[in-house]
């Protein structure tokens, strides 16, 4: 398994950035290699991705979610992967954004690619453009504010 984290201090406040985090089928503005996201249901989301010319389906469902505080998720199906973004709030107009993901390479390519940073440059790229994105517009483009609880722990 490998473990990505990165932050971003973005110039909104922290309901605009969350907010704009949970626009899930606008990821594709600022993610590079993600064709398209389709939110199923509150919780559920179908994503098409092409990376180094491989495209990809599959769904990820959204395990905890607390406005302005926090969205976990976790794949359901296809590449194994979850996470963690949180929201920080600096001041009223400055937000750090920090995500936290943990991805299992499957094919020898993405192994490689792992081992050699390309997956971390990719994120980082992912929050600079999510930074741009949210101050050039200054306003999010939607919002989902409602919370959803970790499920317990299995014993």
């Amino acid at each position: 398994m490998t473990t990505i984290e990165k932050s971003v201090d973005v110039d909104v406040p922290v309901t605009t950035a969350y907010n704009q985090w949970t626009q899930f089928e606008s990821f594709p503005r600022f993610m590079e290699g993600v064709e398209s996201i389709t939110q199923l249901t509150p919780t559920r989301t179908h994503w098409v991705t092409k990376i180094a010319g491989v495209q990809r389906e599959f769904d990820a469902d959204i395990t905890e979610q607390h406005p302005d505080e926090r969205v976990a998720w976790h794949s359901v199906d296809g590449p194994s992967q979850a996470g963690v973004v949180t929201f920080h709030r600096l001041d009223d107009r400055t937000t750090r954004v920090h995500l936290q993901m943990e991805f299992d390479p499957s094919t020898l390519t993405e192994k490689a690619g792992a081992a050699l940073g390309v997956v971390d440059h990719r994120i980082s790229g992912d929050m600079k453009r999510f930074k741009e994105f949210i101050e050039s517009r200054g306003v999010e483009t939607g919002a989902w504010r409602e919370d959803v609880n970790r499920p317990p722990q299995a014993r």
